[in-house]
């Protein structure tokens, strides 16, 4: 389960500050206001909610 869900929940993250940055919400960057992150970051974010959820159907299966 954790080998699934800690690089998730870092993807996660990752990918919500890329997005944000992109759409230039977070500003400060040379990636701020740049559509290639805006367009990275919900690729990553949603990566890293497929690891998620790959690491909690693993642990339902061996309960």
């Amino acid at each position: 389960m954790w080998p699934w869900l800690v690089p998730g929940v870092i993807l996660i993250a990752v990918g919500a500050v890329w997005t944000l940055q992109g759409l230039d919400v977070l500003r400060g960057s040379v990636m701020s206001g740049s559509s290639l992150w805006a367009t990275i970051g919900p690729i990553v974010l949603l990566a890293g909610l497929a690891l998620v959820a790959v690491g909690i159907l693993r642990r339902r299966r061996r309960t």
